[in-house]
């Protein structure tokens, strides 16, 4: 049966300082087990959720690329978050899913958070991404995305859908609301992790970083407002137990998906 190790960081940032954040990642995955899979870190894992792009963005040959390349390499699995890139002009919110081989993909996060006014300096993307690991189908996806079931729709035959965060903590409630109904609309696993602490907006985030599973029941979570890393494994079998029993994904509507 296939299985996944997953470790979801759920830590506070350092606001808008690159080299603090990538020195304290360094030493927090020092301590993650050995056999690991993936490693999930938050949005903007960086810089925190910061609207100065033309400051702090770097290519896709910047340090922070480098890092995730060395960092992959050296833990031997996969490790993906969400940075700011520029690239061609634009600023991206971008997600990247790198490999241990060195070879990754990125998702641009399609919904920009517009009460924060991410729209005005990020440029949206307009694909969404599906990637493999050991047997499993993941589409890794970026806070505000959570809010929009249709993005997040099951019709790629995924087996496991991730949201990387900074949400906060006023509208934590919806946060975990959200996570189950995308768990149970679409009878897979789902994994959100947050970052903890104030950012430098004086925003508050309390991280409820969680893995649920397909029926929206929790295999794995963090504790609120605490610095950690969760540790845990998901298997294939359980998505096809639900699936087989509960074919309620071969009731789906058609339609497609316009970048209007």
């Amino acid at each position: 049966m296939s299985s996944l190790r997953i470790s979801m960081v759920q830590t506070s940032l350092q606001w808008e300082n690159p080299k603090s954040n990538l020195e304290m990642f360094s030493a927090k995955l020092e301590c993650i087990e050995k056999g690991i899979d993936l490693i999930v870190l938050p949005e903007m894992f960086s810089t925190g959720f910061s609207m100065k792009p033309e400051q702090f963005a770097e290519s896709m040959e910047g340090p922070s690329i480098d890092w995730l390349r060395l960092k992959a390499t050296q833990l031997n699995c996969v490790i993906t978050g969400s940075l700011i890139i520029t690239e061609k002009g634009e600023y991206y919110n971008r997600l990247i899913w790198m490999r241990p081989d060195g070879t990754f993909d990125h998702y641009d996060k399609r919904h920009l958070f517009s009460l924060a006014s991410e729209e005005n300096h990020y440029t949206a993307g307009s694909n969404r991404l599906i990637v493999e690991l050991k047997g499993f189908r993941i589409m890794p996806l970026i806070c505000y995305d959570l809010r929009f079931p249709v993005w997040s729709r099951n019709d790629l035959n995924y087996d496991l859908v991730i949201y990387v965060a900074n949400w906060p903590e006023r509208r934590s409630f919806f946060w975990s609301q959200l996570l189950i109904a995308r768990a149970i609309e679409n009878q897979s696993f789902v994994l959100g992790v947050n970052r903890v602490g104030n950012d430098g907006n004086g925003i508050s985030h309390t991280g409820d970083s969680i893995c649920l599973g397909p029926l929206g029941n929790p295999i794995a979570q963090a504790k609120p407002g605490k610095e950690e890393i969760v540790s845990f494994e998901i298997t294939k079998g359980e998505i096809e137990s639900v699936q087989n029993k509960f074919k309620f994904l071969n009731d789906r509507d058609s339609f497609e998906l316009s970048m209007d």
